[in-house]
């Protein structure tokens, strides 16, 4: 049976010094860099959290992770340098950095609470959450803001949590491992990265003139409903799928099919089990989107160490009454297949024509997978993280976003972890529909 995560009781309190600004360790260029036209659409312009929890590591004794990670970044500002900048935004909605070196916001603080009170294996939803990222005042608005935020917070059992807030418009999840990755060897004494970061954001700026070739149903207008539109009561939940609860989902996989990944066969059960605990009426759309990263889809493919985000979300598209388990394993297939450097260059051109839109939320969800981006491996001196990954799921005012994120379950078993956010009552269907699928 699946495992399910929801928000524990615990109650802890956290101590904050007073917030700072880390600058680069030497002076960088100042400059004006323009985002690329995939990098600044409005679906993006929000920051993303992340967090990594790490447990005591006895060879560690006597070093503190707020002064290593506070240097390492200090270190990391000097190749990543716009990141310690802020946005501007220009005619036309554009958006660009600010190369003004002022830094990035670090916040230290202490948790009156040891790892073990988060429970065996820590997932989201946590507890105490707002406790853990600091919050900066109207920073959704992201203009003039720091482009990143984070909180290092000890803990009584000389463990740690890194909670990290960046914003979405600069990197996506492949560039943020980067970043991180850059952090992590700065933490363990290298002079530079080893793999240089690649700006470049003139690879996926819009054509002269704009030209749609693509057909975009991720865009699409839809009038909002009123009927079945999300209440107010949205809650957080974790699902854990494990080999055991793979094996079952795969068994509904009709034989016509191909061989199906993790993600596909986990993404169609969630698409499915998430459009009946809405209770839609029969002919209502639903949307599946599903983030593709499109780097190596370019012809050459994008220089190694671009941070940029570079990635499409093409959207499945049917009706309640016709979504069944193998049609939802046909569609998301198919949308896979459909992003080519063409379709990138397609997206940024539609976000010239339409002022950078929003991509379609009424009746939709996205699922990112990031298991591929090693985030548990971030390790700056005391081994690889408890959890890494997401701190919810969501994405920035949307609900309907989730990713596949590795883990372990209380058993220890290796598995995907699944951050989900619905209304309550639709959250118990969700929950009902999911065991009965994994039980039959």
């Amino acid at each position: 049976m699946v495992l399910v995560s929801s928000l524990t009781p615990l109650m802890f309190t956290v101590r904050r010094r007073q917030p700072e600004l880390v600058t680069p360790a030497i002076p960088t260029p100042h400059e004006v860099k323009l985002l690329s036209d995939i990098d600044d659409q409005a679906g993006l312009r929000f920051l993303i959290p992340f967090i990594h929890i790490y447990s005591y590591e006895p060879s560690m004794e006597g070093k503190d992770p707020v002064d290593v990670i506070r240097k390492a970044l200090a270190q990391t500002l000097v190749f990543y340098y716009p990141f310690a900048g802020r946005l501007k935004e220009g005619p036309g909605r554009k958006l660009m950095v600010d190369c003004t070196g002022e830094g990035v916001l670090f916040v230290e603080a202490d948790a009156d609470v040891t790892l073990d009170q988060f429970g065996e294996a820590p997932q989201p939803p946590f507890p105490c959450f707002h406790q853990l990222f600091y919050d900066v005042q109207d920073s959704e608005e992201i203009i003039n803001y720091p482009l990143l935020v984070i909180q290092v917070t000890r803990l009584k059992c000389g463990g740690f949590i890194v909670a990290t807030r960046i914003n979405h418009t600069m990197s996506d999840g492949a560039g943020i491992r980067q970043f991180m990755n850059c952090m992590v060897e700065m933490a363990r004494g290298a002079r530079k990265p080893s793999i240089q970061p690649v700006w470049c954001r003139e690879l996926l700026m819009a054509r002269d003139p704009p030209r749609v070739t693509c057909n975009h149903r991720e865009f699409e207008h839809v009038a909002p409903d009123t009927i079945n539109s999300y209440e107010d009561d949205i809650v957080h939940r974790s699902f854990f799928f494990g080999p055991t609860e793979i094996a079952a989902i795969r068994r509904f996989v009709p034989l016509h099919l191909p061989y199906c990944t993790k993600f596909e066969v986990i993404t169609a059960c969630f698409w499915c089990c998430r459009t009946k605990a809405l209770q839609l009426e029969p002919e209502e759309e639903v949307r599946f989107m599903c983030i593709i990263n499109a780097r190596a889809r370019f012809n050459p493919p994008l220089p190694e160490g671009y941070y940029g985000n570079a990635f499409a979300y093409p959207a499945a598209v049917t009706t309640s009454r016709k979504l069944s388990f193998g049609y939802a394993l046909e569609l998301i297939k198919k949308v896979k297949a459909e992003v080519t450097e063409e379709y990138m260059h397609s997206v940024a051109d539609l976000m010239v024509n339409k002022d950078r839109c929003l991509f379609t939320i009424v009746r939709s969800c996205i699922v990112s997978d990031l298991t591929r981006f090693g985030l548990r491996e971030v390790d700056f001196g005391w081994g690889k993280a408890v959890y890494g990954g997401v701190a919810k799921g969501g994405a920035g005012l949307f609900p309907g976003a989730s990713y596949l994120i590795p883990g372990e379950n209380a058993k220890g078993e290796e598995g995907i972890i699944l951050p989900i956010c619905l209304p309550a009552k639709a959250m118990k269907r969700f929950a009902k529909e999911l065991y009965n699928m994994l039980r039959n």
